[in-house]
């Protein structure tokens, strides 16, 4: 029975030892100095996700909605190959890549019907090692019917796929050059604001904005500018010749969470989301009725 209770001991500190390793690897590019790195880990690598909620004014057909936005960050094992998380990740060796996930979710009412969005980015915490987003997932439902996009990275392009119940917008495969996703930048600032370029470039836009303006996936020149306020950073992307800006305010310090953001797309109103709650918590274990009450605490309505 000793010798039973010691292999397992020893099991569960191999276990332990690996996952720590992929942690190590993953953020040692992040800072020059073990307070950095460690912070890092600390917080991002802790078993829990940091929730946020939102007060939301969302812009549809022409007038602006009162509704709620949720963002879910969370570091989990990929692999690099099927871009998946991974069941196993201390047996996949180099095909484990820790990511962060944002599951970004916006619900708002268009008079009588609804509209559930959603959006999650894979980004690789080793940054310099993997410069691009691996994968990117956004799924539209409304009461007319819903549409659904992905991302995955193949080399030096992604492949986009996309599903609509609209005709126009069909089913279509394609592929686009890579570059900055709009849709990522939410994720380097939570790793390494830094990493977030400045100054004119190709940018991918928001697949929200694509969806909802029926505009096909193409790069698009655009200016980032970064801002310094008095307890945040503010980040802009404006673009060229599209009507549209985006900012996104962010704490100043580690860990840069998101404050809220606006976006203008032309036509004299304006999206906006305010930070109310946020809060760190494994959810995925808190399914159970008992919980329901973190909604209050994060002041989310029951059915959002």
């Amino acid at each position: 029975m000793l010798i039973r209770f010691t292999t397992f001991l020893l099991l569960i500190f191999c276990l332990l030892a690996a996952c720590r390793k992929v942690s190590e690897n993953n953020v040692s590019s992040l800072a020059n100095d073990n307070e950095g790195q460690s912070e890092f880990a600390d917080y991002w690598f802790n078993g829990v996700a940091e929730i946020s909620s939102y007060e939301l004014q969302q812009v549809r057909y022409g007038e602006i909605r009162q509704g709620s936005a949720v963002f879910v960050f969370v570091t989990e094992p990929f692999s690099a190959a099927k871009q998946v998380k991974l069941d196993y990740p201390e047996s996949m060796g180099e095909d484990n890549i820790a990511v962060l996930k944002l599951n970004a979710i916006r619900k708002f009412n268009t008079g009588i019907y609804d509209y559930s969005m959603m959006t999650s980015v894979f980004t690789p915490i080793a940054i310099e090692q993997y410069p691009h987003t691996l994968k990117t997932t956004t799924s539209v439902q409304e009461w007319c019917g819903h549409t659904f996009t992905q991302f995955n990275l193949k080399g030096n392009k992604y492949e986009v796929k996309e599903f609509s119940y609209f005709e126009s917008e069909g089913d279509i495969n394609k592929k686009v050059n890579t570059g900055l996703l709009e849709d990522e930048i939410w994720n380097k600032i939570r790793i390494q604001p830094n990493s977030v370029p400045t100054g004119m470039l190709d940018i991918i836009p928001s697949t929200f904005y694509t969806r909802l303006q029926h505009t096909p996936i193409v790069p698009a020149r655009a200016t980032i500018k970064k801002v310094q306020r008095e307890a945040t950073t503010e980040y802009t992307i404006e673009y060229l010749h599209q009507k549209r800006t985006l900012t996104i305010s962010v704490e100043q310090v580690f860990p840069y969470k998101i404050m809220g953001w606006t976006e203008d797309n032309g036509d004299g109103l304006i999206t906006k989301a305010t930070l109310k709650k946020s809060i760190l918590s494994p959810y995925w274990q808190q399914n159970s009725n008992q919980y329901e009450h973190m909604r209050t605490e994060l002041e989310l309505a029951h059915q959002d």
